[in-house]
């Protein structure tokens, strides 16, 4: 894979790292990669969240994309998985999307979906990033320019398609969704009531600058208290570009994404007898250990939703997903879908009459501590033999009662130290000692 793209597309701090300098070369790449490969005007369909640097950016996207002579349709402010369901419903021959998930408002970022769906592979995003080292462009003059058409309109489409994957009845449920004032609030509240549900809609009123912040999926204790005051069924909280989902209870418990995974496995098992999941090396032993009382295979990739969705694809798994609230229904979705998976576990409470805190019980959470570590050269992880030593030290005083992963984020920079044990405490120490290990190993003042 190039430099510029990371697990999840192109990220970085919007007019800084992410400029439109550079996002008007990115669109010219692409079209120019569609056209050699035989699509002589492509269709791009564009879309975006709300934060106030995505006006910017989408604006040069297009200058750059109709300047190399393609033609775009934008969809404005949509969740992520719209944007891949719409390109295929349009018949696009590329998809655009410019978001930073749960990043902070100072970041955005670029992601492509090609004419299936999908997200495109390391040798597609290879081929674009060489392009766009180029100098030379021919560029379309007269009637070769490409046109720019504007759908407002295209999302009910989105929120027909997910309605229709639902055919239990969901009213009487009263549900608190937190949309963390991001592409949600346009599609979440508005179909829920439409499926019957009593709904209590938090941060929904996006105004550009305030796109996850203190809210949504990256703090879940928020929708949880929420579930509480307002005596909830459940809690639904999705991130800025609503492609995760994490729930809580009725007691205002966090139910993670490896949790609602295990849910809907299960629900897939008891309705069509599947065999099989993908998720990723950070998936928690409980979930593993669930799956085996199951009879249901687990297949484990590298972290990252486009490599769960690769090892879906490759080997007809129907269902996958990741911690962080990813969850990918192939019946229904080429990506990761938050509101999908929101209406689908409503669906399983709906079905089986019993409240959440009670189908979580599928699985038996081992207690994880996550220790993100800032201000180090994560490019030298692999080489850091101290480090490694200290790690396999650590996995020897565990004795196969947890497990120890240290990873380089591949969407911010950073080293993410993972530690699961038979008790917290016990894993908390062994994540602190090792962040110390990386601190003082990766420092970036280290030779």
């Amino acid at each position: 894979m190039g430099s510029l793209f990371g697990t999840d597309g192109i990220r970085g701090v919007a007019n800084t790292e992410l400029t439109p300098e550079f996002t008007v070369g990115l669109g010219r790449a692409v079209v120019r990669t569609l056209r050699e490969e035989g699509i002589p005007r492509p269709a791009v369909l564009v879309g975006r969240d709300p934060r106030a640097s995505g006006e910017m950016l989408e604006a040069a996207l297009v200058a750059g994309i109709t300047s190399a002579g393609g033609d775009v349709t934008s969809v404005g402010v949509v969740p992520t998985p719209a944007v891949a369901y719409l390109t295929v419903a349009a018949g696009a021959d590329l998809g655009a999307v410019l978001s930073a998930s749960h990043n902070p408002v100072a970041d955005n970022g670029i992601k492509f979906f090609g004419p299936g769906g999908y997200k495109l592979t390391d040798a597609e995003e290879d081929r674009v990033e060489e392009l766009l080292q180029r100098t030379y462009e021919d560029r379309p003059t007269g009637a070769a320019i490409g046109r720019l058409t504007v759908r407002p309109d295209a999302v009910t489409r989105y929120v027909d398609h997910l309605a229709g994957t639902v055919v239990t009845d969901l009213s009487g449920l009263r549900v608190v969704v937190d949309c963390a004032n991001g592409a949600a609030a346009a599609v979440a509240p508005t179909l829920l009531r439409r499926l019957g549900c009593d709904v209590v809609a938090l941060h929904a009123e996006p105004d550009g600058t305030n796109i996850n912040a203190g809210c949504g999926s990256t703090y879940p204790d928020v929708v949880a208290a929420a579930v509480v005051e307002h005596g909830a069924d459940l809690g639904l909280a999705h991130d800025g570009d609503a492609d995760r989902l994490i729930a809580a209870d009725a007691d205002g418990t966090v139910v993670d994404g490896d949790a609602i995974l295990a849910i809907l496995v299960q629900r897939l098992r008891e309705q069509r007898g599947i065999r099989s999941v993908v998720t990723t090396v950070m998936t928690n032993l409980g979930f593993k250990q669930a799956m085996q009382r199951l009879g249901v295979e687990v297949v484990e990739t590298q972290v990252g939703d486009r490599y769960v969705l690769e090892a879906m694809r490759a080997g007809g798994h129907p269902i996958g997903g990741e911690q962080s609230g990813h969850v990918i229904l192939l019946d229904h979705a080429t990506t990761g879908d938050g509101i999908l998976s929101a209406v689908q576990l409503l669906a399983a409470v709906a079905e089986s009459g019993r409240p959440l805190s009670q189908l979580a019980t599928v699985m038996r959470r081992l207690p994880q501590v996550l220790v993100n570590v800032p201000g180090v050269d994560r490019d030298r992880l692999p080489d850091a033999e101290r480090l490694w030593k200290a790690v396999a030290e650590e996995e020897a005083t565990l004795n196969g009662e947890g497990r120890i992963l240290v990873r380089a984020s591949g969407t911010e920079p950073l080293v993410r130290v993972m530690v699961e044990a038979d008790a917290e405490s016990r894993a908390r120490a062994v994540a602190d000692r090792l962040a110390d290990v990386v601190r003082a190993e990766l420092r970036r003042d280290a030779p």
